[in-house]
């Protein structure tokens, strides 16, 4: 278990359940897809996603065992997304080893993130109401339409903030929000109260994939556990690259207009973006959702779970990692 959730031992130990009910589900006959699902499992994610819903939970009817099964369901509805995205990506690295597509190629991939959707809408339908089936897979949609807006825009030099925050709110925040909500919704919180929490996600989300862009510019493989400039190197143009744009764009002298980026023009690019103010634009954006979240929570019902959600977000959207 990550070290992250050593201030919160309760959290911690749900956290601790939310993992084996995950390894009771991924059991199969193929002992390639079952050790490869266990590895990620095992492979030191913070958890985030099943822990807002645990925390969520929290404000309504606690169920902790229909709690933890659900946050299980939000990680390999996660899992599932990381697992196809780096094989679009071509990604190298995840959590500091090697991706399922790198170490077993992409066809087998492919089928390891369509077995754990499986899993997921398998525990759901035990768990969850029509409704909250529905919820899911809605936004389910929604996160993979973003992801296709961001494979549509690979190397579009005009993209503006707008539509860089609409990918972002589709392809990160919306399962950021997916886990609050559903946490709230099992516990039969108020549907106002469900909605707040909602978007107290959203703006997390937002925050958090605006601090991880910047970073992707401003820190090192081995912080990160995974490839830097590796959207970059996609023609996958983030905030970073669009402010540094609209600053000064003969700044890049031709260089973007390439469909292929040697490690010169990358080192290139990066002291570009450095120099231009846009990681200072970057991170005032970023105050700006996570301020958002903040107030909102500032607005939850009192008491030690919303004293804790504070506590944890402020330590997840302060972080050089």
């Amino acid at each position: 278990m990550d070290k992250f959730w050593d201030e919160y031992p309760t959290i911690k130990n749900d956290l601790n359940y939310v993992v084996k009910i995950m390894e009771k589900n991924v059991k199969c006959r193929d002992k390639v897809i079952e050790n490869s699902i266990l590895d990620l499992i095992y492979s030191g994610g913070k958890l985030l996603r099943p822990a807002f819903v645990l925390i969520a939970s929290r404000f309504g009817e606690e169920n902790r065992e229909k709690a933890c099964s659900l946050a299980a369901v939000i990680e390999m509805l996660h899992m599932a997304t990381l697992v196809h995205d780096d094989i679009i990506d071509d990604s190298k690295l995840r959590r500091g080893n090697e991706t399922i597509q790198s170490r077993y190629g992409k066809d087998y991939a492919v089928y390891i993130g369509d077995f754990l959707f499986g899993v997921c809408f398998k525990l759901l339908s035990e768990n969850s109401s029509l409704k909250q089936i529905n919820i899911d897979s809605n936004s389910m949609s929604r996160i993979c339409l973003g992801e296709v807006n961001q494979l549509n825009s690979r190397f579009n030099l005009n993209l503006s903030v707008k539509s860089y925050l609409n990918r972002i709110s589709a392809k990160t925040a919306e399962l950021f929000s997916l886990s609050f909500y559903t946490g709230a919704s099992m516990a039969n919180c108020s549907e106002k109260l469900s909605r707040q929490l909602w978007h107290i996600g959203h703006n997390i989300g937002m925050a958090f994939q605006i601090i991880d862009d910047v970073l992707d510019y401003s820190s090192s493989n081995a912080v990160l556990g995974k490839s830097t400039a590796n959207d970059l190197k996609q023609g996958i143009f983030t905030l970073p690259i669009i402010y540094a744009i609209a600053a000064d764009k003969n700044a890049f002298n031709g260089l973007l207009e390439k469909h292929y980026f040697s490690d010169k023009d990358i080192n290139s690019i990066i002291n570009i973006v450095k120099s231009s103010g846009s990681i200072y634009e970057c991170n005032k954006l970023a105050s700006k959702y996570s301020n958002k979240a903040f107030n909102l929570i500032e607005k939850l019902p009192k008491g030690d779970n919303s004293e804790m959600l504070d506590s944890i977000v402020k330590k997840l959207l302060v972080r050089k990692y």
